[in-house]
Order: structure tokens, then C-alpha cells, then sequence
């Protein structure tokens, strides 16, 4: 055991911090979409991240086309200094340096599907419903992005799956993607998709369950009959997962969640592998029906007889902003749009004096006996 390569070397989350190499130039704001709300804080933000900061702001085409928002007068005065782009047109890769998210959990995941290589470090404020993925208030916005423009800030590296679709040999020209980049991760394949959340395999309209073979690394190890299948990212075990009965995993531990969707077994709970094996899921060949399969709720297609869904963790992770750290930020979250493990205190003994000073052991039996009589 002495040798050096029985020796696991594990890393502190709390190394992980955001450094500039250079001092950033190039913010995109994504803000949400039909949310009124959102409209005052979004002219505020870019109206101080060109006047103060003299950076260049880059948004989508579309965010100019708000009716609302052409309306304030503020943003006229500064909407052509901005820089748009139109998404599925524009590549983004190494045009931007940090992102802000103002919203709610989508916009985190609107920006994770605009990079499909490295993504810049995103700051998500929270501005949504449930906010889970946005640790930061909008109230002091200033001061928080001063501080993470000088670099002093937290980073959690929130991982992603490369999902890659194969199609049968004779339905690839009635497929939109086709084979499997040869290089893997190391460079934009245009049949593969990295999400943040999870990738969910469903029956569709069928009636019928589905059936539907899983495989690790080439390895038959089972079938799942039942609604579907969800494999998700740390980030996504509080998603749809935890809604299907898995287990909430923090952004920065390495591993794939497998949980069936109402499986038809009694004994089928949902499993963690680890980040470094590929998954390949199909439909089985006896199954009544096909399946359908959605990226982060997006990309909805078919699943045929005869093709596979392959899912490996990708290379590129998406780099979240810390409001706190790592684990204050996951566990507040936790509490703040879970109400995990909310209850009331248990009552100390010191309350109950008058119970144990009497010395019976039927104390607690008689009392609930009298309420019972009270009643």
C-alpha cells in the first residue's frame, strides 16, 4: 500500500476558485423571457455594465425585439450599443467571458446549451420561481459583481453528459444526426449534445411500458420496464430525478444517476455510477413500442427499434459562480426551494420536567389517556 498509485488523491472543493488570466472584457446577459419583472433589473444591469464597467454586452437578437422593453426609455438610449447574436446562427465559442443569468434555473440551462465546448464562468441571479441554480440577490448587484470581476469568488464546476444518438444503418438518412464524432469530446460533433440537467427516456404517447436495455461500458445490467429512465448530472439529482425518488448529489461529486420513472419492479432503485463510463441505452427488441428521448427538456426525438442513445460525462463542465462557497450555497438551496428536512424541534427534556420529576413509568400513558378522556 505503500505505492504511490494506491494512493487516492481527492480534491477540496474549496480549491476551486475563478482566476482572470486578463481582465474581462465580454459579458452576455440572458435574462427570461415573457417575465415583465425582469425587464427593470435587465436595463439596470447593462445600463452599469456599459457606463461603469465600459464592457461590451452581448445579448440575444430576440431580447430587442420586446415589445416592453423598447417602450423604456432608458434602454433606448443604449440599445445600439449592444452586440447580438441569433442562437442555432452565431457561435459564441471564445467571443465571451463571463455570462449573467438573470432569472430562474433556466436561463442557467439556456446558457449551458449555447456552449457546447467551454463555457464561461456564468453568475446567475435569481429572479425566477424556484432558483435553485441562482445563489445570487439581485438587491446589491453592484458590489457582487465588483468582486467577482477583481476574482474573488467561489466556483462550483458543475459537470455535464455527452449524449450522442446512433441510428440504424438503414434509417440514417432519416435521421438529423448521424455517427459518432471519432475524436470524442475533443471537438464539436454535430450529432452530440452535452446537458446539464439530465437526459430522460420516456414511452411517449404509448400506452404500453416502456422497455428499454441498459448497458455500462458494452455490459448488459438490466432492463427497465416502466414510464422511462432519467441519467442525470450531480446538478440534475435535484431536478426531475429527486421528483422520481433518487438521491440529491452535490454538483461536485464525479458520477451518473440512473433512476427509473415508475418502474413496474418493487425492487428497482435508482443507482450511481461512476463519471467515467459510457451508458448506452436502446430499446429492447421485444418492447411493444418505441421510446422517446429530451436533452434538459429540449431536442424531443424518437427513439426506433434497432438505434441507441449513448451517454458519457462530458469534458466540459459548466463553471458556476459562487454567492458563498460550495456547500453553503448547495445546502442553502437545499432549504431555500426544497424545505429540506423542515420540521418542527423536538422538545428537550427540561420542557417535560414536570413528567419525569414524578418517578412513574406511566406517567406518559396516563396523560394521553386523560386527552383521550378530554376529548
Amino acid at each position: 500500500m505503500k505505492n504511490s498509485a494506491m494512493v487516492m488523491q481527492i480534491q477540496d472543493p474549496a480549491s476551486q476558485r475563478l482566476t482572470w488570466y486578463k481582465p474581462p472584457l465580454t459579458v452576455l446577459v440572458i435574462k427570461k423571457v415573457s417575465d415583465a419583472s425582469v425587464l427593470a433589473p435587465f436595463v439596470q444591469l447593462v445600463e452599469w455594465l456599459l457606463e461603469e464597467k465600459c464592457m461590451v454586452v452581448w445579448v440575444e437578437s430576440a431580447v430587442l425585439e420586446d415589445a416592453l422593453l423598447n417602450e423604456d426609455v432608458r434602454f433606448k438610449a443604449i440599445r445600439d450599443k449592444l452586440v447580438t447574436f441569433k442562437d442555432g446562427r452565431d457561435d459564441l465559442t471564445d467571443r465571451i467571458d463571463f455570462i449573467v443569468c438573470l432569472g430562474g434555473d433556466g436561463t442557467l440551462l439556456y446558457a449551458s446549451l449555447l456552449f457546447q465546448q467551454s463555457v464561461p464562468p456564468v453568475m446567475a441571479f435569481h429572479l425566477g420561481s424556484l432558483g435553485f441554480l441562482t445563489p445570487f440577490r439581485f438587491d446589491n448587484f453592484q458590489e457582487q459583481l465588483t468582486s467577482v470581476l477583481e476574482g474573488h469568488a467561489a466556483l462550483t464546476l458543475r459537470s455535464r453528459l455527452r449524449c450522442v444518438m446512433h441510428r440504424r444503418a438503414d434509417r440514417k438518412h432519416e435521421a438529423k444526426t448521424l455517427e459518432v464524432d471519432p475524436d470524442g469530446d475533443a471537438r464539436p460533433a454535430s450529432n452530440s449534445i452535452l446537458v446539464l440537467n439530465e437526459v430522460v427516456i420516456d414511452r411517449g404517447p404509448s400506452p404500453y411500458l416502456s422497455n428499454i436495455d441498459l448497458f455500462l461500458d458494452g455490459k448488459y445490467i438490466t432492463s427497465v420496464q416502466g414510464d422511462g429512465l432519467i441519467v442525470s448530472t450531480p446538478t440534475g439529482s435535484t431536478a426531475y430525478a429527486a421528483a422520481a425518488g433518487a438521491s440529491m448529489i452535490h454538483p461536485s461529486v464525479p458520477a451518473i444517476m440512473v433512476t427509473p420513472i415508475c418502474p413496474h419492479s418493487l425492487s428497482f432503485r435508482p443507482i450511481v455510477v461512476p463519471a467515467g463510463v459510457e451508458l448506452k441505452i436502446s430499446v429492447s427488441p421485444e418492447s411493444r413500442n418505441t421510446s422517446w428521448v429530451s436533452f434538459d427538456g429540449r431536442n424531443r426525438q424518437e427513439l426506433f427499434h434497432g438505434d441507441s442513445l449513448r451517454v458519457t460525462t462530458s469534458i466540459y463542465p459548466v463553471p458556476g459562480i459562487c454567492a458563498q462557497d460550495q456547500i453553503s450555497d448547495w445546502f442553502a438551496s437545499l432549504a431555500d426551494g426544497l424545505h429540506w428536512n423542515v420540521r418542527k424541534r423536538q422538545k428537550c427534556l427540561d420542557e417535560l420536567s414536570d413528567l419525569t420529576a414524578s418517578g412513574s413509568e406511566d406517567t406518559l400513558d396516563e396523560i394521553e389517556n386523560m386527552k383521550l378522556y378530554d376529548v
